[in-house]
């Protein structure tokens, strides 16, 4: 082989390469195209179907016109027969031998069509399954094909994806710290408004129940249990005070 000749063969394997490598890119992109297709073509052989159908019942009510109307002119015939009227009965079944070739050339024709009817209800349906078989696999495709090109983001980006993730890590240590932090100071600066106000001492009078004008469960219930009419006795608070001598003033 010449020069020129290996030249030519080159451009032609890059040129198939190149092609291949498009069509390989577009892959997806050209099976969604290959079923809409597939999709219009088999849309195109259900209305024949239905032109078929169609021609194939105007047919058979011909044929069945065609059949009543021969039975109506054998009556015909017969009573021409029986009033003796030779010539009318003659022609009554001429007309009843026409009729009955009629429907002897249109009877095949009525089969031939019943039968490719058939097959193209079998052909419409066997090419409905394959559709939906290849509609199927596409849609797992191209979600495998979703699923690489997201492993391959990930691979691509390896330590700085790492690297942002333990960032964000320790962004999120030291947020909570913080709020942590922030959470002591408002726990200190109430206990210090407490005790400024003397609440921290209320709580623990109101928790051992002597806290002024508070009654526990047990005084509620001892004052349902006296008799109506008769005066409460409310529990004094258990407070040891020291009595001052009082100065006498002269």
């Amino acid at each position: 082989m010449s020069i020129f000749g290996k030249l030519i063969t080159l451009l032609r394997g890059g040129a198939h390469d190149a092609g291949a490598a498009v069509v390989d890119a577009n892959a997806l992109r050209i099976l969604d195209q290959e079923i809409r297709d597939a999709d219009n073509a088999l849309n195109k052989a259900r209305d024949d179907l239905a032109a078929l159908v169609a021609r194939r019942r105007m047919l058979e009510k011909e044929i069945q016109g065609l059949s009543d109307q021969s039975r109506r002119y054998e009556g015909s015939a017969r009573a021409a027969l029986g009033k003796g009227d030779e010539a009318l009965a003659r022609e009554v079944a001429q007309r009843i031998a026409e009729l009955e070739r009629d429907v002897g050339q249109k009877t095949p024709q009525l089969g031939e069509m019943k039968v490719a009817e058939e097959k193209l209800h079998q052909t419409i349906a066997a090419t409905q399954q394959k559709i939906e078989n290849l509609r199927r696999e596409i849609d797992m495709v191209k979600v495998n094909d979703s699923v690489q090109r997201a492993q391959a983001a990930v691979a691509s980006r390896g330590a700085g994806a790492q690297a942002a993730l333990g960032s964000a890590a320790d962004s999120l240590k030291r947020i909570k710290e913080r709020q942590a932090v922030q959470e002591e100071r408002y726990k200190a600066a109430q206990e210090l408004e407490d005790r400024r106000t003397g609440a921290d001492l209320d709580a623990k009078l109101q928790a051992a129940g002597i806290l002024p004008g508070v009654e526990s469960a047990d005084d509620v219930l001892a004052r349902l249990r006296a008799p109506e009419g008769e005066p409460m006795k409310l529990a004094a608070p258990d407070l040891k005070l020291e009595h001052q001598p009082v100065e006498k003033k002269g």
